[in-house]
């Protein structure tokens, strides 16, 4: 995970940087600008330092060494949900409430409803149906 790390913590230095200069030219009187820059350079920050703590707890991995053999990586890789509609339902969701934005809020309560919706079909999908545990 130190080349995921590393590819997402790096560009934080640049946009504390550029968010400085933007700043600087605009004698920091226009503070969409900078803020949202910071903010870039923050969300890039969140992501490097979760694949730091995910370094911390499982180690190397194999694909991190140079000794590694692709047999190691065998075997099963997660538990995926086959078939799921449920992601569809909350992008929908997401989809309405982005419109709700532009468009009215008015469509932010239907938004709101599929998505929960959505949302608790997904996590409750392995509790009944066909692939029940």
């Amino acid at each position: 995970m130190r080349i995921e790390a590393n590819l997402f913590n790096i560009p934080v230095a640049f946009f504390l940087v550029a968010g400085t200069v933007y700043g600087y030219f605009t004698d920091w009187s226009e503070w969409v600008g900078f803020l949202a820059i910071y903010l870039t350079g923050a969300m890039f920050l969140m992501v490097g330092v979760y694949f730091k703590m995910l370094e911390k707890r499982h180690g190397q991995r194999a694909e991190d060494r140079e000794d590694a053999e692709i047999s190691e990586d065998a075997g099963e890789q997660g538990v995926f949900a086959p078939w799921s509609w449920w992601p569809l339902v909350c992008g929908l969701g997401a989809a309405l409430a982005f419109t709700a934005m532009a468009v009215g809020w008015w469509i932010m309560v239907p938004a709101a409803i599929v998505g929960v919706i959505g949302l608790v079909g997904w996590v409750f999908e392995f509790s009944r149906g066909q692939h029940a545990h």
